[in-house]
């Protein structure tokens, strides 16, 4: 199950949302196998009179669903049905609408790969349905057929008529399975503002506060709802009515806007976690939402943050603060939120010398760029120089396997 959620990540991660949903489906269908398993060792124990083993089997099937492979899975299939939400697949007419704009030369093109396309999926399915009919027969007559996947690519579990329904399905389980993790609270948040359920938003904000409150995206979710609620308009009929009165009813109850405003509730938080990088991030961001004209001063915000060594221990000696995965999180924020490609490339530029590892920040050292590992150890003196007597002696030891010149160029 681990290389499944691997490559459903791996494949989200490129907006192939079709292969993803079918590596994250096919974790949650092991665990109904699982379940599906049990049914016949029910009548075993009752037989056999093993109780004691049944009581344990009864305990580990009301906590299969909050083992982490699962909850991984279901929480990666429901991010993949909100970005589907967020970006629909476009439909026949956009698709005809996008050819008719396309010179003939174009349309040409575009033709003969689709062509192309057809009479490979068409020659692949034949290939398999000849495998699989002309299998060898086994020992006993019967031949062993193979089973066809009738979608390879998920295309089919992309063509759902409500995305967020389906979503809501397995933040059921996670709710019910899982509700001490603040992922399954900002799922909820973030499926029930996109459905309009106002009180139910609430109480995801209520849950990822009672988590932890000083969480970067407990803030987030907390200033986006309230915002929210602000621009809402008055109440008219008598559900909107009695939706509002709870609304202003559980204000006050939060410590964070206690006599407050919301941008002051902002203020307060970037102040009191000014010296953690996440934490500015969230306040820049909601800077920028509470008050749009101040985007230079929510990337000022970010771009002030400082990387500072931290200890660790004797070993490794002191290390940056910063961890990759918030980095690319915060170029994201500054190319997509915040819309400014020179912040963003600022920040790729800055980022890459902390982590000159790293493919995506096409760090000096990463595989990404050519010669990058060559040259470096050329130009490390600790390696060897060019006139070093041992960088002569292993070139020529190594020139009876090939020529290296042919290498360096070479790309993983």
């Amino acid at each position: 199950m681990w290389y499944e959620l691997a490559s459903g990540e791996s494949y989200f991660r490129q907006g192939d949302l079709g292969h993803a949903l079918k590596k994250f489906l096919a974790v949650e269908k092991h665990y109904a196998d699982i379940t599906e398993d049990q049914f016949d060792f029910h009548s075993y124990c009752l037989r056999k009179m093993t109780l004691r083993v049944y009581v344990e089997m009864l305990k580990f099937q009301d906590r299969l669903h909050s083992h982490t492979y699962f909850r991984k899975a279901a929480a990666r299939t429901i991010r993949c049905y909100i970005k589907l939400y967020d970006s629909p697949s476009k439909s026949a007419a956009e698709e005809d609408d996008e050819m008719s704009r396309l010179l003939p030369s174009q349309k040409k093109k575009m033709k003969q790969k689709q062509r192309k396309a057809e009479a490979r999926a068409k020659k692949e399915a034949e290939v398999k349905n000849e495998e699989s009919t002309v299998s060898g027969a086994t020992k006993s007559g019967k031949r062993h057929v193979k089973p066809v996947d009738p979608d390879p690519h998920g295309e089919k579990l992309l063509q759902v008529e409500d995305p967020l329904l389906e979503a809501t399905k397995y933040l059921r389980l996670l709710q019910k399975h899982s509700p001490d993790f603040l992922e399954t609270h900002l799922l909820a948040f973030e499926i029930h503002m996109r459905r309009q359920k106002i009180l139910l938003a609430l109480q995801a904000v209520k849950q990822l506060l009672w988590l932890d409150a000083e969480n970067p995206d407990s803030h987030r979710c907390l200033m986006r709802f309230f915002h929210r609620v602000g621009s809402m308009p008055a109440p008219l009929t008598d559900t909107e009515k009695l939706i509002w009165g709870v609304l202003e009813a559980e204000q006050p109850t939060f410590s964070q806007l206690h006599e407050k405003t919301l941008i002051e509730a902002n203020t307060f938080f970037l102040e009191t976690h000014k010296d953690s990088l996440m934490h500015r991030a969230a306040g820049a961001e909601m800077l920028f939402v509470l008050e749009p004209n101040k985007k230079v001063e929510a990337i000022k915000l970010i771009e002030d943050s400082s990387n500072n060594l931290v200890s660790t221990n004797e070993a490794l000696g002191p290390v940056r603060e910063w961890k990759l995965k918030d980095c690319i999180a915060v170029h994201k924020l500054l190319w997509t939120i915040l819309d400014d490609c020179d912040a963003a490339l600022r920040w790729k530029v800055r980022c890459a010398e902390y982590f000159p590892y790293s493919r995506y920040f096409e760090g000096s050292r990463c595989s990404a760029i050519p010669n990058s590992v060559y040259n470096q150890i050329c130009k490390n003196p600790e390696n060897g120089g060019a006139n070093h007597p041992d960088v002569g002696q292993s070139a020529e030891s190594l020139s009876s396997n090939g020529k290296l010149e042919a290498f360096k160029d070479l790309i993983i």
